[in-house]
């Protein structure tokens, strides 16, 4: 299985998650789109943990399974049609979060979240 994770579950993962943790180590491949890296640094400089914090996300990087998803002109162009189609739908997401969809919808993944707004994406499989 090939997942992506968001914010919130990556953060759980790093407050000690087991279970998450070892669902994790069955997928093929685990992605962490930029976007969501940038939102755990931002939260990392503003903790008191910020050096455990640190260590956490280097070693779980320098795993073989793990990658960071970086966005591209494709993922732009699912932007906007995620943008319009949300719009139209009177249902929009955080920016932040409609990037991480455009990422995770052009790579073909599966975002592992708990935010319900993705929901609002249909077309989005979420783990």
């Amino acid at each position: 299985m090939r997942v992506a994770l968001d914010t919130n579950r990556l953060t759980d993962l790093f407050q000690g998650d087991a279970a998450l943790a070892q669902w994790l180590g069955t997928c093929d491949e685990v992605w962490i789109p930029l976007i969501v890296l940038a939102e755990l640094k931002a939260g990392f400089h503003g903790a008191t943990q910020q050096g455990r914090n640190e260590a956490l996300l280097h070693r779980f990087l320098a795993k073989t399974t793990v990658g960071v998803l970086l966005p591209s002109r494709e993922t732009a162009e699912h932007y906007a049609r995620l943008f319009v189609q949300l719009k139209r739908a009177g249902s929009p997401v955080p920016d932040n979060d409609l990037w991480i969809a455009a990422l995770v919808l052009e790579h073909d993944l599966r975002l592992v979240t708990r935010d319900r707004h993705f929901e609002r994406i249909p077309q989005l499989l979420r783990g």
